[in-house]
């Protein structure tokens, strides 16, 4: 036994079985059903429903696909009614992926109103910084933070039914009402715009006009891009779907995953 912080800590056993017990590749490790076992079909549902992805064999070894739905839980917690990609449950999800020796590739599935600002940037964040293979495809919307995550993958899709809304950051709640809160809003804003300009070929000032344009939207600042304006604005790399996105994420899968 072992003091971690204030706490006990018994350290894990290490398995010297040269394959886990619970395939070939699982975020989240073994379900609850004994080692060696297969997975009950409610068992796999519900785990597929906490981690929102699902990983399958490919023509170039495992694809995982991971979704981001609704709204971005940051810290903290939403109503149960409402629709949350949880970054807590994504985090553990891109760590294993990238550090998988079987997940060649990564299929990001966007239809997301947006949410917490700094939980959406730090998921874009780890994806871009990522060496395994990611292409994103944007359906419905990507909106909000939504439109960094839909360009932190390498090479970006969006159907032509899919908008795309750029605002400045706006927050619920009691602020303080002086010069500090809005300077405080410029820098996080700034990060915003020099993300995505930096992972797409949209110019930061041009990025920064739609996100002050004050003619689009009924009481409120920003910009609706329908899917074929935001691939003209540099926004997103290419027009497409689910066939498009998963053919382009195969051409950049290596034959080998160093």
């Amino acid at each position: 036994m072992r003091k971690f912080g204030n706490c006990d800590y018994l350290p894990p056993e290490i398995s010297t079985d040269p394959e886990p017990p619970f395939g070939p590749f699982d975020p989240f490790g073994p379900a609850a059903e004994p080692a060696g076992e297969p997975s009950s079909e409610s068992g796999e549902r519900e785990r597929r429903r906490e981690s929102g992805g699902v990983t399958v064999q490919g023509r170039r070894g495992l694809v995982h696909c991971l979704t981001v739905i609704g709204q971005i839980e940051g810290h903290t917690e939403l109503s149960a009614e409402t629709k949350t990609t949880k970054y807590e449950h994504v985090i553990p999800q891109l760590v294993a992926m990238e550090e998988s020796r079987e997940v060649r590739g990564v299929l990001i599935i966007l239809n997301t109103v947006g949410g917490d600002i700094e939980a959406g940037l730090a998921l874009a964040e780890l994806i871009a910084g990522m060496r395994t293979p990611t292409v994103s495809l944007v359906l419905g919307g990507g909106h909000s933070i939504g439109v960094p995550l839909a360009v932190s993958a390498r090479h970006s899709f969006i159907v032509p039914s899919a908008t795309m809304t750029i605002h400045p950051v706006r927050m619920n709640g009691l602020v303080l009402g002086v010069p500090q809160t809005l300077s405080y809003f410029e820098q996080m804003q700034e990060r915003i715009v020099r993300f995505v300009s930096t992972n797409s070929r949209i110019p930061a000032d041009r990025y920064r006009g739609f996100m002050l344009e004050t003619g689009e939207l009924a009481m409120d600042f920003g910009t609706v891009l329908t899917g074929e304006q935001a691939v003209k604005e540099g926004l997103i790399d290419e027009i497409g779907s689910l066939a498009q996105a998963m053919e382009y994420l195969y051409g950049m899968i290596p034959e080998e995953k160093s």
